[in-house]
């Protein structure tokens, strides 16, 4: 076969060269088809990782407000109030200048034994912008304001490199208890329906308030609650009204969303509406925001 190839092509050795040829087109059609194969490979995990934050944006919870006892209880120390049992279940929370930064991911910094654990449920802007350490410059979100313009340079570091650099996820705002509204004011049925969560967010708040009557007092949901009563949420139909009936009986039913009377009810129905009311405050911690009309 050898010879009979060799005098047709007119070259020696021709079934040599033919088995090369043979060889590299083979190696170039293989090496083509896994870089095409790799190529497609990589554009998938690209795709699976791109898809995967925009759930992970979708599924965020929503922004909402804290109070300074609330932020307090997020120092990454057991929280047997809310079911925390280790240090590992308990997220770590700061505040810089108000922005509220879930920074459990920087726990061996922030968290228990690390070296900024002073830090952890607490608004450290000052003591931050200041590089120091003194107790007196926590919780001090007034005296944001009054840093000079290096002090204030420095503290809008922190807050970009938290945002940007350390990915830190933003949950809120940190609300001073002068901006929050007394809790033995009268709140009108008109003010109660206003305040649904659809409004704009007054100034100092991460999200517009939603408050909700239960057994004679207002409480504003939105420091906490805005994943069970802000728009498209579970409980959404109780915002802006007197839920105390609708509580009580555990109904989404309207009759009971928009009766406000608790005259009738038994004495388990009662029970009920006590527990929430203590799930409110004590659990909670819902800033009551005034006595229903």
């Amino acid at each position: 076969m050898s010879t009979q190839l060799d005098s047709l092509t007119g070259i020696q050795d021709s079934l040599g060269y033919l088995a090369i040829i043979i060889a590299v087109v083979s190696g170039y059609w293989y090496i083509n088809g896994q870089s095409a194969a790799q190529e497609k490979a990589n554009a998938d995990a690209v795709q699976a990782v791109t898809e995967a934050e925009v759930r992970e944006e979708e599924e965020a919870e929503p922004l909402r407000n804290f109070t300074v006892a609330q932020l307090a209880k997020f120092n990454g120390q057991p929280d047997a109030v809310n079911n925390r049992a280790n240090i590992e279940e308990t997220p770590v929370y700061v505040s810089l200048n108000g922005i509220v930064f879930d920074v459990t991911k920087g726990s061996n910094f922030y968290g228990p034994g690390g070296p900024y654990e002073l830090f952890a449920g607490r608004e450290c802007g000052v003591a931050l912008a200041k590089m120091s350490f003194d107790t007196t410059y926590l919780d001090d979100l007034a005296g944001c304001n009054n840093l000079n313009f290096g002090e204030k340079t420095e503290l809008e570091g922190w807050i970009e490199k938290f945002q940007y650099y350390r990915g830190y996820p933003c949950l809120g705002r940190l609300v001073p208890a002068s901006l929050i509204p007394s809790a033995d004011r009268v709140v009108s049925k008109e003010e109660l329906q206003k305040n649904d969560g659809n409004g704009e967010a007054p100034e100092g708040y991460g999200t517009p308030p939603i408050y909700l009557g239960a057994k004679g007092k207002v409480y504003d949901v939105s420091f906490g609650g805005t994943s069970f009563y802000g728009k498209d949420c579970p409980y959404n139909c109780f915002a802006g009204k007197d839920a105390s009936r609708a509580l009580a009986k555990m109904s989404f039913d309207v009759k009971n969303t928009e009766n406000t009377s608790i005259s009738d009810l038994d004495e388990k129905e009662m029970k009920i509406l006590d527990d929430w009311v203590k799930t409110f405050e004590s659990r909670k911690n819902y800033p009551c925001v005034g006595r229903l009309e």
